[in-house]
């Protein structure tokens, strides 16, 4: 590979390799180019600093169906060149979620499998979410822990689920203690402008952030083109493509049109997170 990490492929096989076997990969490299994530950053402060009363920062979901300026980097040929080794040349966006916990009470994030927010929504499910750092993301601060191989072994991202206390959690639901090996998981720690990758099936999750700092991530979720919408989840999502062709003949999204009403009708049905 050239020492640009800019340059493509942008991830080598062995990092593919890695990412296949193991569910996640740590990209410890930058991102966006310095003056695009500059962007990013300002923008979503923008964003925070104008989030309705009462909303919490931690469920910025799909910012993007009402505010196009985040197609900017959400097609960014940086971002969609990390993903395409792993999901092919055909990329469709699945989905976004600014997830930001403030100092001193960010939620903890329970122990979950993102398919089993979408298994209603998408199949094959193939989804990679590369989980943006746009601040320091620690163990200090509440950063991701993910659990290697759990996407392929086991219940393979559909696992059982009980309640949690949703004044203390992102989510309201949690995998079942005995469904989960906490003592396996690994901290994704990252810098402003570095990410993880992860697929849709892993097992993952991360503790309230009490420290002094802030803790944000941008999740850019992508998938192949060939995976198929469901007609029942299209009354409350889109999706876009991103890159390349149609595989799947399904229609998608304008990135340059807001979609508020949309927005609305999945806040109405209580279709929220993830």
């Amino acid at each position: 590979m050239s020492n640009n990490p800019f340059s493509k492929p942008r991830l080598p096989p062995e990092q593919v390799q890695k990412y296949n076997i193991e569910g996640f990969l740590i990209y410890q490299n930058e991102v966006l180019r310095p003056e695009k994530f500059a962007g990013l950053k300002t923008h979503f402060e923008e964003l925070l600093a104008n989030l309705p009363e009462g909303q919490r920062p931690e469920s910025m979901d799909v910012p993007h169906f009402t505010d196009p300026a985040l197609f900017e980097w959400l097609f960014a040929d940086e971002a969609l060149d990390l993903v395409e080794p792993i999901l092919g040349p055909d990329i469709a966006l699945f989905s976004s979620h600014f997830i930001c916990k403030p100092k001193g009470d960010g939620r903890r994030v329970p122990w979950h499998e993102d398919s089993s927010y979408w298994k209603e929504m998408i199949s094959p499910m193939e989804v990679a979410t590369l989980w943006l750092a746009i601040d320091p993301s620690t163990k200090i601060n509440g950063c991701m822990h993910v659990v290697p191989h759990t996407h392929n072994t086991g219940r393979k991202g559909f696992s059982d689920y009980d309640p949690v206390d949703t004044t203390k959690n992102i989510f309201p639901t949690e995998i079942t203690k005995s469904q989960r090996d906490e003592s396996r998981a690994v901290a994704c720690e990252l810098q402003p402008n570095q990410a993880s990758i992860h697929d849709g099936r892993i097992i993952h999750g991360s503790e309230p952030n009490t420290s002094s700092i802030r803790r944000c991530g941008y999740t850019m979720r992508y998938m192949s083109s060939a995976t198929k919408l469901s007609e029942q989840a299209r009354e409350y999502h889109k999706i876009y493509l991103a890159r390349g062709r149609d595989l799947a003949n399904q229609s998608y999204a304008d990135p340059a049109e807001s979609y508020d009403q949309f927005l609305e009708h999945r806040h109405k049905i209580g279709k929220k997170g993830h």
